[in-house]
């Protein structure tokens, strides 16, 4: 490797890094562990690397395609850390200590949830965002898992990758789990079922 392919991966990285914060610098940095911070920043550094899609992309299409909505994959993806974060913080709150809350797994795992879809989506000849083959196979809480444990993101915010959406159904959920996965749910399936008078 030469010196300046060297500095070339370098100013990519540092690239990489600032799209990763202008996304979530809020968001990690509620993280207190460090490693697990570092670790979830890596994983969407590794899954906007290896996508086709950008950080305008995703702050362009939405965040689902099986539904029309105007409401951005960025602006679903950043609600759902919040309104997770908030009902973890509740959670602990109330519960006498009966129901705990990791608050960096539960933020992680929100933050994690849907990265898998940057393999999963690929955008067609018009620019709309489509389930690409990749996707067909491997929906996004199996390539999400996979991303992170590359990272080195621990079990525990793994698990909630992987059991957010209704392949999650199948397992045990942990506390930190069941909150993603509502907070996801109950952002989506209004646009999808909910009763209009």
């Amino acid at each position: 490797m030469t010196k300046q392919d060297f500095s070339d991966i370098l100013v990519k990285k540092n690239k990489m890094t600032e799209e990763v914060k202008k996304l979530w610098g809020e968001e990690l940095a509620w993280i207190k562990d460090d490693k697990l911070r570092e670790a979830t920043a890596k994983t969407w550094e590794l899954a906007l690397e290896r996508s086709i899609l950008t950080t305008d992309d995703l702050r362009r299409i939405p965040f689902t395609l099986l539904v029309p909505t105007k409401v951005t994959f960025m602006e679903h993806k950043a609600s759902v850390v919040h309104i997770a974060k908030d009902a973890g913080e509740q959670i602990n709150k109330f519960y006498h200590g009966e129901l705990p809350v990791n608050e960096d797994v539960l933020i992680a795992g929100a933050i994690l949830a849907d990265v898998g879809k940057l393999l999963e989506y690929v955008l067609d000849e018009t620019g709309k965002a489509v389930q690409g083959t990749y996707g067909k196979y491997l929906r996004h809480p199996f390539s999400g898992v996979s991303i992170a444990e590359e990272c080195g993101v621990s079990a525990e915010v793994c698990h909630i990758i992987a059991t957010h959406a209704g392949e999650g159904n199948m397992v045990k959920r942990s506390t930190e789990a069941y909150i993603v996965h509502h907070a996801d749910f109950m952002t989506f399936l209004p646009f999808k079922e909910r009763l209009k008078i």
